[in-house]
């Protein structure tokens, strides 16, 4: 009987470790696909910062983050540079990222 206990006790502790590191891996695809959404939505507003695009920045910044299922929650224009903040929420833990796009700064013009 003692045996029996040890091994439910094992099973029940292997089951909860492996249930927390599902949640944990979740939270991290999350992450970096929200991470993708802010890198593409900058790199959208810096292209219609430049012309490349037509539309105004932050709106092209929001069209892009609502295709990957986020919200813009800040837009910063300075120059070319672009600044997009987004969030998406991970069940009902909130998320969020930040990217920047634009020219690279401290370039030498020739």
């Amino acid at each position: 009987m003692p045996g029996t206990l040890l091994a439910a006790g094992a099973l029940a502790a292997s089951a909860t470790l492996a249930v927390s590191l599902c949640a944990v891996a979740g939270a991290s695809v999350h992450a970096q696909r929200l991470a993708g959404v802010a890198d593409a939505a900058a790199l959208a507003a810096a292209d219609a910062l430049s012309g490349a695009v037509t539309g105004q920045p932050c709106a092209r910044a929001a069209e892009v983050a609502a295709a990957g299922g986020a919200a813009v929650s800040s837009c910063v224009l300075d120059g070319l540079v672009a600044t997009v903040s987004v969030a998406a929420s991970w069940g009902v833990f909130p998320a969020g990222a930040v990217a920047r796009a634009g020219p690279p700064r401290n370039v030498a013009v020739e």
